[in-house]
């Protein structure tokens, strides 16, 4: 039987008095787009964050291939589950540059045809000896994207990733994460986004799991 790609058990996070997540359990089948909705501050965020450990759980654990991920190296976990922040820092350079970074930092080989291939599906072909500085919010965006998808992730976390774009990179978007052939967990604050690419849904409030299920079921 195949394990689920990725897996929460109890997943809890508590800073002072503050609970920002609180028992939440889950399960990511590979290839599924799992969407987590919810109003500001329900801990969406903070949920996305603990999935590779940029933040610490207080309580419970998550499992990638179901092996619990506080026994793999943090860069390893890293590579392996990718985030995408809704304000990605890019480093000063070129377009290109910033899209293999992280395989220049690990040493790894660069296939230059891959790279310019993954910027032309998100509508930045041309742009790679462009300098990150004279790029838009939303442009940016695709090129944090690209970078992250070019370090092969089985789990691709994405935290608004359209909130900056035109319908029409937007679109763009939405056509490449349905042909990824991972598995997607991606926050957003559009239903109708939602219903157009999810395949389940978590709903949270207040840190705590209100429903899961399918896309009619939670979002009904």
């Amino acid at each position: 039987m195949i394990p689920p790609t990725i897996e929460t058990e109890n997943l809890t996070r508590v800073v002072g008095e503050e609970t920002l997540l609180e028992s939440v359990s889950v399960s990511i089948d590979p290839g599924e787009v799992f969407v987590i909705v919810g109003p500001s501050g329900s801990g969406k965020t903070s949920l996305l964050r603990l999935l590779n450990r940029l933040d610490e759980p207080t309580g419970g654990t998550v499992y990638i291939d179901g092996t619990d991920y506080r026994e793999l190296p943090p860069r390893e976990l890293r590579v392996r589950v990718g985030l995408v922040p809704q304000d990605p820092a890019l480093v000063p350079g070129t377009v290109f540059e910033n899209v293999t970074r992280g395989l220049s930092l690990r040493g790894e080989s660069i296939d230059e045809e891959r790279a310019t291939r993954t910027l032309e599906r998100l509508g930045l072909g041309g742009y790679a000896d462009r300098d990150v500085a004279d790029l838009s919010g939303g442009e940016k965006q695709r090129v944090a994207i690209a970078r992250t998808l070019l370090n092969d992730p089985e789990v691709l976390l994405l935290d608004e990733p359209t909130a900056s774009l035109d319908s029409a990179s937007e679109a763009r978007v939405e056509r490449l994460l349905t042909e990824l052939d991972v598995s997607i967990v991606l926050v957003t604050h559009d239903e109708a986004q939602a219903r157009r690419i999810g395949d389940r849904v978590l709903k949270l409030r207040d840190g705590r799991t209100v429903r899961v299920g399918s896309v009619s079921q939670v979002l009904a």
